[in-house]
């Protein structure tokens, strides 16, 4: 199998968040890859994959980074393919990792997602991956069908609490 999606996080300790990422991936059977590559510990490294993701049949990058999260800027201003980044809540919140992954200068795109939404960014890749694969988009498809009928039973549950000033 040749990965189409690569998952990248600035360190394992950011796997408990982005574990959603490929749990989705791994259950729309998307064949995918992952790392941890640090845009600051591992300049060379990270330089030698963004360079090389596109011709090894990557599609969309997940890069994930907490604090400073300059990976998924690095890895942007070195490929044209997609870069979905996922800030990490490390330090304030996640909030310092946000600005810094949205925030990007003009030509560097980075898709960003919210604070520890690697399910998001997961699906989000999916999706770009969709727009040429209806395979994916069918799969698509039912995932959120699934989602509106896990609603529709939790509302009808809800008819069943009962409080004295409940009207419904």
């Amino acid at each position: 199998m040749t990965p189409k999606i690569s998952i990248i996080m600035g360190s394992t300790s950011d796997l408990p968040v982005m574990k959603k990422a490929a749990e989705f991936l791994n259950e729309m059977e998307i064949p995918f890859e992952i790392h941890a590559l640090s845009a600051h510990r591992t300049p060379a490294e990270v330089e030698k994959f963004a360079k090389s993701a596109k011709d090894n049949g990557i599609q969309v990058i997940i890069a994930a980074a907490g604090m400073a999260a300059h990976l998924p800027g690095v890895i942007a201003s070195m490929t044209t393919i997609p870069v979905i980044g996922v800030p990490i809540n490390a330090s304030l919140d996640g909030l310092d990792a946000l600005l810094a992954i949205v925030q990007m200068p003009p030509g560097i795109p980075v898709a960003t997602v919210g604070i520890n939404g690697a399910l998001n960014a997961g699906i989000l890749a999916a999706q770009i991956l969709a727009t040429a694969d209806a395979n994916i988009q069918q799969k698509l498809v039912e995932y959120k069908e699934n989602l509106k009928n896990k609603i529709v039973k939790a509302n009808e549950e809800l008819g069943e609490v009962k409080y004295k000033f409940k009207t419904n």
